[in-house]
């Protein structure tokens, strides 16, 4: 029997489209979470304690159960975005902001620059992340909004070796030739032409992954005890909570909030990868 092959090509472009368009789902929820949770509309009040409500099951009254102390799931779901959208934020922001700026001076003015900016970032990028972040809590016991700064200067490295190499594949190229003999000024050229052409699949890019990374972090140390603390919802810490209770039948406790936390990320991720694939595939031809 003849065997049915779809062209490569084509498969990756339906997966991309998939993944986008999932991603695109996720990105979509997080910014009306967290419109609703700033706002205070459509939700419970997720710190309101009800005894007589306790350990509630999900329902129409309450979508994702209750917990402990009688408290909407779901609103706490929707109020747990603020514990990491700013600081995420914050993060994107400190990595793109610096790993262009030292990617492109070290990608136009490679002689001593350079060496001087890539020794540092090289010690910064030896350090693993945890470990980075684990230093900055026993130093400084710092808040959420210091945590994600660090972590935004943890990622500068990586990004500024891409642009770096994309400015010096760049800056040879006849577009900038011609704008060299055209009369215009170093600072435009760098500036019209270099950071543009550099940055823009980067700050996409990167927005999405470093959301992803953001989310994973500050989960991961609410969940550790050592980020966001209770009653102030987070998803790391309704997961921690609710695992006590699971093994008495309570399993949505942690459940939910840790498939929100799992589909949040997933779908993050698959947006920066569609996206970076579509990037490269266009890049290609």
């Amino acid at each position: 029997m003849e065997s049915f092959h779809v062209p490569l090509s084509r498969r990756a472009s339906v997966r991309d489209v998939v993944s986008i368009g999932f991603g695109l789902l996720v990105v979509s929820y997080l910014v009306v979470f967290y419109f609703i949770s700033v706002t205070g509309t459509f939700i419970r009040d997720p710190m309101q304690i009800d005894i007589s409500n306790m350990f509630l099951p999900p329902s129409i009254d309450h979508l994702f159960g209750t917990d402990f102390l009688g408290r909407d799931i779901f609103s706490r779901v929707v109020k747990g975005t603020e514990a990491f959208f700013i600081p995420g934020i914050i993060s994107i922001s400190v990595s793109t902001t610096f790993g262009l700026l030292f990617g492109i001076v070290s990608g136009f003015y490679p002689r001593y620059s350079s060496k001087i900016i890539f020794y540092v970032l090289n010690i910064i990028d030896s350090i693993p992340r945890i470990i980075f972040i684990l230093i900055i809590i026993v130093l400084f016991n710092p808040s959420i909004y210091l945590i994600m700064t660090f972590v935004g200067i943890s990622s500068i490295p990586k990004i500024a070796s891409y642009i770096k190499a994309k400015v010096e594949l760049l800056k040879n190229q006849r577009s900038i030739e011609a704008a060299r003999a055209l009369g215009l000024s170093q600072a435009t050229i760098i500036f019209k032409h270099i950071v543009w052409l550099s940055s823009k699949p980067v700050l996409i890019i990167r927005a999405t992954l470093g959301m992803g990374e953001s989310i994973l972090i500050e989960t991961s140390l609410s969940y550790l005890g050592i980020g966001v603390q209770e009653p102030t919802p987070s998803w790391g810490n309704m997961v921690a909570m609710g695992k006590d209770f699971f093994f008495q039948g309570k399993i949505w406790l942690s459940t939910i909030p840790a498939l929100v936390i799992l589909f949040t990320i997933m779908g993050l991720y698959l947006l920066g990868d569609g996206l970076n694939s579509i990037y490269n595939e266009k890049v290609s031809r």
